[in-house]
């Protein structure tokens, strides 16, 4: 496996690592020969670490992606997931290699990627729990997510419709990354933790003694990545949206999702439009 530089958020202190105003921003990264993106590391089977680089199911279609790039370096910047949608704005890298759930507010404000994998909204409970087996039954129990996250904002929209029914949540608690609130529903001190389909199953793969998803809830979702939604961009977002829709129509995404998933996702060419 090529090795590929990764920068982690420790070394951002204090350092910039914008892109200066461009003309087209597709041609300089293929002049420095140098494509810097944002990606958070701790969301498996996506992107996470592994014996020190970067693997998952992202890091495998950017190896695709990479071979229309002859001759540039892709360079990694490791954040925290409240970091990337701002770094990306700030221009402290160029694009978004990570899975950005394609909320409406995300659609308008950023370039989001044609869709790269399912992210529909579905709960992770305790092995063997049996009084949670629907999203109703959350209610009177604790239920975490990511902060800042728009898994987030489903279980709190899923927690106002309880309320309004007289049977409302426990308590919602946040967490920086998922890893945390993976660790405290094992645990105990959280009864559900809400997150996107694909990886509850990677977690309950992994640790099917403690860990068993209930099911989905809400309209199917999609993951996408992300570009600036400016002119200088406009190439980069083109090139990167037709590389993903030629890897989905001949089937390396499909291979890739057996791969990383244990089985194929439909996905169409380009993200539904927002209501």
């Amino acid at each position: 496996m090529q090795r590929i530089p990764t920068i982690t958020a420790g070394l951002l202190l204090g350092v910039s690592f914008a892109t200066t105003a461009h003309s087209d921003l597709l041609d300089d990264i293929r002049t420095d020969a140098t494509f810097t993106v944002g990606t958070e590391a701790r969301f498996a089977p996506f992107e996470y670490i592994e014996d020190g680089e970067i693997v998952g199911y992202s890091a495998d279609i950017m190896e695709h992606i990479m071979s229309e790039l002859e001759g540039v370096e892709l360079i990694r910047m490791d954040l925290p997931w409240q970091g990337i949608l701002p770094g990306l704005e700030r221009e402290r890298f160029d694009y978004v290699i990570t899975s950005v759930t394609a909320t409406p507010e995300r659609m308008e404000r950023y370039h989001l990627s044609a869709p790269i994998a399912d992210a529909t909204m579905a709960m992770l409970k305790r092995a063997g729990e049996d009084d949670i087996s629907s999203p109703e039954d959350i209610a009177g129990k604790v239920a975490a997510a990511q902060a800042g996250s728009a898994q987030l904002e489903a279980l709190e929209a899923l927690a106002a419709e309880l309320e309004e029914t007289g049977t409302p949540v426990a308590d919602i608690r946040t967490y920086t990354g998922v890893d945390e609130a993976y660790a405290e529903l094992g645990t105990g001190r959280v009864d559900v933790v809400i997150n996107s389909l694909p990886n509850l199953l990677e977690a309950e793969r992994t640790r099917p003694d403690v860990f068993e998803v209930v099911g989905t809830f809400g309209d199917p979702v999609y993951f996408s990545w992300a570009g600036r939604d400016d002119e200088e961009s406009a190439s980069l977002n083109a090139f990167m949206d037709e590389q993903i829709q030629r890897l989905n129509e001949d089937g390396t995404l499909n291979e890739l999702q057996e791969k990383w998933f244990g089985g194929p996702m439909d996905l169409p060419l380009e993200l539904p439009a927002a209501e």
